[in-house]
C-alpha cells in the first residue's frame, strides 16, 4: 500500500496504525525474548476496573496476558543479569556524561571482570522499562526495578527537575528534531517515556550530558528475523511473535481495537491480541524515518496505511 509522500501524513499513519500479535511461542532458541511490562491491573479508557471477562468491553488488554516475567540476578560485583533477555547490565550509572565520554567509559570498563561493555541500543534499554511506575513529583514508583538498579533523579541543587535524569542509548534518530537538530534516543525511567534528545545542549551549545547504563552480552537482542508466511502474517523468529502484515487500515480507539484483535481470524489463527508497548516497540526499525527513508519506522515486510492529515 502506498505511503503518503509528506512527512506529516506518514507520522500520523504511524500513530493510528494497529498491529496484532498472537500468543508467544516457546522461548527455546529465541534471541530476543521480550520481558513483560509488569502490568497486572485492568483499565477502561477512563479509570481502573475489575478484569473484564472474554467478550466484554476492554477484554484483551496488557494486564490479562502475562508473557515472560522479568527476572534479574544481582551478581554482587556491580552487575545485574537479566535472565529473560540474556543481557548483563551496569547496576549504577555514576554521573552524567557526554556521548563521547560514555563511549570511552565503555571501551575502558572492566566491570565484573568483563571487557566487552557497550552503550545499549534503544531496544536493549527499553527492555528494562516496567509500566508499574507512576509519574509525579512525590512518586517513588519508578519505571525501572529499584531492587536491582540504581536510578537517580534530576539534581535540584543544579536547577534540574526530578525528571531530568534521562538515560541515553546508542541509537541515533535518522531524522531531525527541534529546529532540525540531530538527536539520540533515550528512555526516561522517571516518567516512562522514549524520546529523541538533541546531542547539543541548546542553552550551552556544548555536547549534552545524560546518564548512560552500560550493557554487555546477547548482541543479537534487537535484531529482528522477519519471515513472511505468505498468508497475511509475518513471523519474527527472534521474538517468537507472529504479526499481521497489514494494519487495520483505519484508526480506532483503544476499546474498539481490543475487540477487533480478539475477534480476528487470520492465517489460520484465532488467538490474536493487541500487543503491549514493549512488543510493539520490538518491531520499530530505527534506521528508518519519514525524513530519511520517506517511510514509517518499520520494516518493509509490513504494510502501513496512508492516513489523511
Amino acid at each position: 500500500m502506498k505511503i503518503s509522500s509528506t512527512p506529516k501524513q506518514k507520522g500520523l499513519a504511524a500513530l493510528v496504525a494497529i498491529l496484532f500479535v498472537p500468543s508467544l511461542a516457546a522461548a527455546n532458541g529465541l534471541t530476543m525474548r521480550i520481558p513483560d511490562t509488569g502490568v497486572t491491573s485492568s483499565y477502561s479508557d477512563k479509570s481502573k476496573i475489575s478484569a473484564p471477562s472474554k467478550g466484554r468491553a476492554f477484554f484483551g488488554q496488557d494486564g490479562q496476558y502475562r508473557i515472560s516475567n522479568p527476572s534479574y540476578v544481582n551478581n554482587g560485583d556491580g552487575t545485574i543479569t537479566d535472565k529473560v533477555t540474556g543481557l548483563m547490565w551496569e547496576k549504577s550509572m555514576g554521573g552524567k556524561m557526554t556521548l563521547k565520554e560514555a563511549q570511552r567509559k565503555a571501551n575502558q570498563s572492566n566491570l565484573g571482570g568483563h571487557g566487552d561493555w557497550r552503550i545499549p541500543t534503544i531496544t536493549e534499554l527499553y527492555s528494562l522499562i516496567q509500566f508499574t511506575g507512576k509519574h509525579g513529583p512525590n512518586s517513588s514508583k519508578l519505571f525501572i526495578d529499584k531492587r536491582f538498579f540504581d536510578q537517580p533523579f534530576g539534581d535540584r541543587s543544579k536547577g534540574e527537575r526530578p525528571i531530568d535524569a534521562q538515560t541515553w542509548s546508542s541509537t541515533i534518530y535518522t531524522g531531525k528534531v527541534m529546529n532540525k537538530k540531530s538527536a539520540i534516543f533515550g528512555v526516561n525511567f522517571i516518567d516512562g517515556r522514549i524520546k529523541g534528545y538533541p546531542q547539543i545542549d541548546p542553552r550551552s551549545r556544548s555536547a549534552k550530558r545524560m546518564y548512560f547504563r552500560l550493557v554487555r552480552g546477547n548482541e543479537n537482542y534487537g535484531v529482528n528475523k522477519f519471515v513472511s508466511n505468505k498468508n497475511g502474517t509475518v513471523t519474527d523468529r527472534a521474538t517468537g511473535l507472529m504479526w499481521a502484515k497489514d494494519d487495520s487500515k483505519k484508526g480506532m480507539d483503544w476499546k474498539t481495537a481490543l475487540a477487533y484483535c480478539e475477534d480476528m481470524q487470520l492465517g489460520g489463527h484465532s488467538d490474536w491480541r493487541l500487543p503491549n508497548a514493549k512488543e510493539l516497540q520490538s518491531i520499530v526499525d530505527y534506521s528508518r524515518s519519514p525524513t530519511r527513508t520517506k517511510s514509517a519506522a518499520i520494516s518493509g515486510k509490513f504494510n502501513i496505511s496512508e492516513t489523511s492529515a
